[in-house]
């Protein structure tokens, strides 16, 4: 599956949801079903700043594709870090550099999140587009 499908498929998946109390309930399910970062990697140099809880974001290249493994202490934002890497992870970056991020939008997570939770959540979309632009 491709960027345009796996977001396709994201935006199938919350278009059942019927409020907000809902999208917020299946976020957290999303982020209970994150695999954790070992304590290892939970570093400052993995700290995403600017972030309303903490995040921290383990970025490599494997066989040509983007590896992602991404944590949070706050279950909303892992769910979100699961949904990144449900898009982004094992892409290679070419692909993530020629398509647009629309599910944030098309979801409406982009502008129902807190305004602090927004900002984070581009925080962590730059950290990993800076990354992309830099292994293309």
């Amino acid at each position: 599956m491709d960027i345009v499908e796996i977001q396709n498929e994201i935006v199938a998946e919350f278009s059942v949801l019927d409020d907000w109390f809902d999208v917020y309930e299946h976020l957290i399910e999303l982020g209970r079903g994150l695999d954790a970062l070992s304590p290892e990697h939970r570093t400052e140099d993995n700290a995403i700043p600017g972030c309303q809880s903490n995040v921290w974001l383990r970025m490599g290249m494997e066989n040509g594709t983007l590896k992602l493994e991404a944590d949070s202490d706050a279950l909303i934002t892992r769910g979100i870090l699961s949904l990144l890497l449900r898009v982004m992870d094992g892409t290679r970056p070419e692909e993530i550099m020629d398509s647009e991020l629309f599910f944030l939008d098309e979801t409406g997570l982009s502008t129902n999140l807190s305004p602090s939770r927004s900002d984070g959540v581009k925080n962590i979309i730059n950290t990993i587009m800076g990354f992309v632009r830099n292994h293309k």
